[in-house]
């Protein structure tokens, strides 16, 4: 059994898009997700009549999700939750046993991407340079 949370928000597009899609009662929503992205994951989703061969049900808060098994896998524990902002909407995923992403590097580093212990804020002009201008 997958432990999966659904947000309010999450919910309510999913069984809006399952209620809209003209699939017949029992019709589920097909969830596959990949690892990658920013967010560790790439999903797409389909609204199905019937889990294709492979899905599992997961029925969460009501809403009966079909996950590929690389899907429920990547997905346990994790939150999703839908986002709509006026630049993107979609599905988020929260996962709690994942490390907050960085999508650039952290610090400063050479040609050869060792990164150097100097921070940043030190400068080393000295005051004798600068009056002699």
């Amino acid at each position: 059994m997958t432990n999966l949370t659904l947000t309010a928000a999450a919910n309510k597009f999913i069984s809006r898009m399952v209620r809209f899609s003209g699939q017949p009662e029992g019709a589920g929503f097909r969830l596959q997700v990949s690892a990658g992205g920013c967010s560790g994951f790439n999903s797409e989703f389909t609204v199905e009549a019937a889990p294709l061969p492979g899905d599992s049900v997961v029925e969460v808060s009501g809403v009966k999700l079909f996950l590929t098994a690389e899907s429920r896998l990547l997905l346990e524990g994790v939150t999703i939750d839908f986002t709509e902002t006026p630049t993107k909407s979609g599905l988020s995923f929260i996962n709690p046993n994942q490390a907050p992403c960085a999508c650039s590097s952290s610090g400063p580093s050479d040609s050869h991407g060792h990164s150097h212990a100097a921070p940043p804020a030190v400068a080393t002009v000295s005051i004798d340079a600068l009056r002699r201008h």
